[in-house]
């Protein structure tokens, strides 16, 4: 059950960095760009978390 949960946790945290990657090709200006990001960190923690069973 523990290398699921590391599998999971490596996979979320592929996931927000390529979707971070992509955020910063996208043609928007610096401020839309940055809320993006922002929210793309706080999906991937909130993620994260649910791996760890904190919620």
């Amino acid at each position: 059950m523990g290398a699921s949960v590391l599998v999971g946790i490596l996979i979320t945290f592929l996931v927000i960095v390529l979707v971070l990657y992509l955020v910063q090709r996208l043609p928007l200006d610096a401020r839309m760009r940055q809320i993006v990001q922002i929210i793309v960190i706080i999906i991937g923690i909130v993620s994260l978390l649910k791996y760890l069973a904190v919620f």
